[in-house]
C-alpha cells in the first residue's frame, strides 16, 4: 500500500508545514524522513539543498518488497542537488548514510561531501539516475554488509580525497555484502579508481559477488583539472586485500575501460573468481592486468573481449575464448567507427540511459563482427561480436515474431504464435525435444506454411499429438524463400507440473523496452462433466506503476491449462519500477520489474 506523498522544497518550504501538498512543502529532507512509512513517496523540488551534516536514514526506517520508501526528484523540475561543499573533510561527513532497506532513490545529485556522497549499509535498495561528484571520498560506497542493492544509470566523477588515494567512483568494498549490481553506470576522473572492490573482511566460504553490466570507466587516476593524481588510477579494481588472500567475485558484462592511468581491468591481488564477457579495453597503461594465481576453486574467465592500444597480462591458467589477442584474431584502429572518447562524457538520454555513441563500436566489415562465442548475452547475426557493443549491420529480420506459447489440453500440446509482419516468409518448421531423456536431440515434427510478405498480423497454430513423456521443449524455425532461417526462443511445457499457478520473473530484468513474462495455468477439471480434459479459466495480467496506477492490461481472456509467455512493450513508459499482477479465480500473484531506457 502507498500511504502518503510528501514534498520538499529548498526555496519555498517550511518544516512547520504538513509537507503533504506541493503548496505546503517541507524545507528539509531530514524532516520528511521523520514522517515516512513504508510505501510513502517524497518528491524533491529542484534546486540546491545546502547540507552541513549527514542525512541519516536509519535501519529502523525500512520499506518492503512491495512498498518501498521512495525519494525522487520532482518530474519536470531541475535536478535537486545535495550541496555539501561547506562540510569539513571527515570520515563521518557523508551527504547521505542509507542504513535502511527497500528504498528507491532517483534523480538526485550528491556534491562536495566531506566523505562519501552516499554510503549504503542497507540492502535491496535501488539507486537510479543519481550523480556523485566532487566529494572528498568515494562518490557512492557500499559496505557494512550492504547486499542486493541495484545501482542503475548513475554517474560518479571528479571525486578526490586530500591524499588522492581513497576516492573512487563506486566502491563495493571492505566489508560489503553480496549480490550488488551496477547497470549503465559511468565513473570518470576519480583520484583513485573507477570501481574499487578491495576487501578487509575475511568472508571465508561466503564469498562476495558483485556484478557490473553495460558500465563505462575512464580517465580514473586523474583530477578534475586533468592532472594525474597519486591514487591507484585503475578502471575496475576487482578486489584485493591487505592480507592478499581474500576473495571478491566480480562479473563484468559489456563493460568498457579506456584512458585510465594504470590498468583498465585490474585484478589487484584478488583471489576470487573474475568473469569478463564482451568487454573492451582501450589505451589504458595495461588493458587487462589479471596474472596472479587464485584460491582453489576460483577461475579467471575472459571471453569475447577486445584489447586495443595497450598490452594484456593474463594468468596462463585463465579460461579464455575468442578474445582479440588470441590467434587467429587481430584488432586494429580500422575495426572501429570512432576512437574519439569525447562523446563518452555526453549527456544521458532523458530516461537516464547512457548516450548513443559510435565510440568503440565496430565498423562495418570488421573481422571481429560475428567472431565471438555464445556466452548467454543477446547478439545479432550468426554469433556474438567481440567487445562491449553489438553491431546490427545487414541484419534482416523478415518475420517479426511477437508471441509464442504452448498449452496442454485433452492429451494434446497446442502451440500458438503470432507475427506482426512478414517478409519473404516461406514458413515454419516446428521442432521438439524430449527432456525426459538426457541425450535427446531436436526433431522436426511438422511444418506450417507462412504468408510470404505481409504487413498485417498473422496467427499460427500447430497441434502435437504424437508425444511420449512429461517434459518437452519446443521451438520454431522460420525459413525464407531463399533458404535463410532463424530460430525462435525455446519454450518448455511440463505436463506433470501443470498442477498449480506459477508466474515467473520477467526476462530480461531490467529491460529496455521489451520483456517477456511466463506463467502457468493449472489443470482444473470441468465441473459436471465426464470429459477427460480441462475447462478454460478467466485470466488477467495487468501492469501497474510504482504508485499503483494501472498502465497496461496485457491479458484479459479465457485460457486452458498450460504454460504461456507474453511480451510487454514499455517503449511508451518512463524508466522506473513497475509491477505485474496475474489473477485467475482465487489466485493473485504480483512481481516487480524495472524498465531502464
Amino acid at each position: 500500500s502507498y500511504a502518503a506523498t510528501y514534498y520538499v522544497d529548498p526555496i519555498n518550504g517550511n518544516d512547520t508545514y504538513s509537507g503533504k501538498s506541493i503548496d505546503k512543502p517541507f524545507l528539509t529532507i531530514t524532516k520528511a524522513i521523520t514522517v515516512l512509512k513504508a510505501g510513502d513517496t517524497t518528491y524533491l523540488r529542484g534546486g540546491a539543498y545546502t547540507l552541513t551534516t549527514t542525512i541519516n536514514i536509519n535501519s529502523s526506517l525500512d520499506g518492503t518488497p512491495t512498498a518501498r520508501l521512495n525519494l525522487i526528484s520532482y518530474p519536470g523540475d531541475s535536478r535537486p542537488i545535495l550541496d555539501c561543499s561547506s562540510m569539513a573533510v571527515g570520515s563521518s561527513n557523508r551527504a547521505v548514510y542509507l542504513r535502511g532497506d527497500y528504498w528507491f532513490i532517483k534523480g538526485i545529485d550528491f556534491k562536495g561531501a566531506g566523505d562519501n556522497g552516499m554510503f549504503i549499509s542497507g540492502s535491496n535498495n535501488i539507486i537510479e539516475d543519481c550523480r556523485f561528484y566532487e566529494n572528498r571520498d568515494t562518490g557512492l560506497q557500499l559496505g557494512s554488509g550492504a547486499s542486493k542493492n541495484r545501482i542503475i544509470n548513475c554517474d560518479s566523477y571528479y571525486n578526490s580525497d586530500p591524499g588522492q588515494g581513497n576516492a573512487d567512483g563506486f566502491a563495493p568494498k571492505l566489508d560489503v555484502g553480496s549480490g550488488n549490481y551496477f547497470y549503465g553506470c559511468r565513473a570518470w576522473q576519480n583520484s583513485d579508481d573507477g570501481w574499487d572492490g578491495y576487501m578487509r573482511t575475511d568472508v571465508g566460504l561466503d564469498t562476495i559477488t558483485t556484478t557490473l553490466e553495460n558500465c563505462w570507466c575512464f580517465k580514473n587516476g586523474y583530477l578534475k583539472n586533468g592532472n594525474a593524481s597519486v591514487g591507484n588510477g585503475n578502471g575496475y579494481k576487482m578486489g584485493g586485500s591487505d592480507q592478499k588472500n581474500l576473495r571478491h567475485n566480480f562479473i563484468l558484462k559489456n563493460c568498457i575501460a579506456f584512458d585510465n592511468r594504470v590498468n583498465g581491468f585490474d585484478q589487484n591481488n584478488n583471489k576470487g573468481s573474475m568473469t569478463l564477457l564482451n568487454c573492451t579495453g582501450y589505451r589504458n597503461k595495461t588493458n587487462y592486468g589479471m596474472n596472479i594465481p587464485l584460491s582453489t576453486g576460483n577461475n579467471i574467465i575472459i571471453k569475447n573481449c577486445i584489447s586495443l592500444a595497450a598490452s594484456v597480462s593474463i594468468l596462463s591458467t585463465a579460461i579464455q575464448e575468442k578474445n582479440s589477442w588470441m590467434t587467429p584474431l587481430s584488432v586494429s584502429e580500422n575495426d572501429f567507427i570512432s576512437l574519439d572518447p569525447a562523446v563518452a562524457y555526453g549527456q544521458r538520454n532523458t530516461d537516464g540511459s547512457l548516450p548513443q555513441i559510435d565510440f568503440l563500436h565496430l565498423a562495418d566489415g570488421s573481422s571481429l563482427i560475428d567472431a565471438g562465442v555464445n556466452v548467454g548475452l543477446t547478439f545479432n547475426g550468426i554469433a556474438p561480436d567481440l567487445g562491449a557493443f553489438e553491431s546490427d549491420y545487414g541484419i534482416n529480420v523478415p518475420v517479426e515474431l511477437v508471441t509464442f506459447s504452448a498449452y496442454y489440453h485433452n492429451n494434446k500440446i497446442v502451440l500458438n504464435w503470432k507475427t506482426a509482419s512478414e517478409i519473404n516468409n516461406y514458413g515454419f518448421e516446428v521442432e521438439r525435444k524430449n527432456q525426459d531423456y538426457e541425450n535427446s536431440t531436436w526433431e522436426t515434427i511438422g511444418f506450417v506454411k507462412g504468408n510470404g510478405t505481409t504487413s498485417s498480423p498473422k496467427e499460427y497454430s500447430f497441434i502435437d499429438t504424437q508425444f511420449e513423456g512429461s517434459v518437452f521443449l519446443y521451438r520454431i524455425k522460420q525459413i525464407d524463400f531463399n533458404g535463410h532461417s532463424e530460430y525462435s526462443q525455446t519454450i518448455e511445457i511440463s505436463i506433470e507440473k501443470i498442477k498449480q499457478y506459477v508466474i515467473s520473473q520477467n526476462y530480461p530484468n531490467p529491460f529496455n523496452p521489451t520483456t517477456k513474462i511466463r506463467y502457468t495455468i493449472p489443470v482444473v477439471r470441468a465441473n459436471h462433466s465426464n470429459e477427460s480434459g480441462t475447462h478454460q479459466q478467466k485470466v488477467t495480467l495487468t501492469v501497474y506503476d510504482l504508485l499503483g496506477n494501472e498502465v497496461n492490461t496485457l491479458l484479459n481472456e479465457e485460457q486452458s491449462a498450460g504454460e504461456y509467455e507474453i511480451e510487454f512493450d514499455g517503449s511508451k513508459l518512463a524508466s522506473g519500477m513497475y509491477f505485474y499482477e496475474l489473477r485467475s479465480g482465487d489466485f493473485i500473484s504480483t512481481r516487480r520489474m524495472i524498465l531502464m531506457k
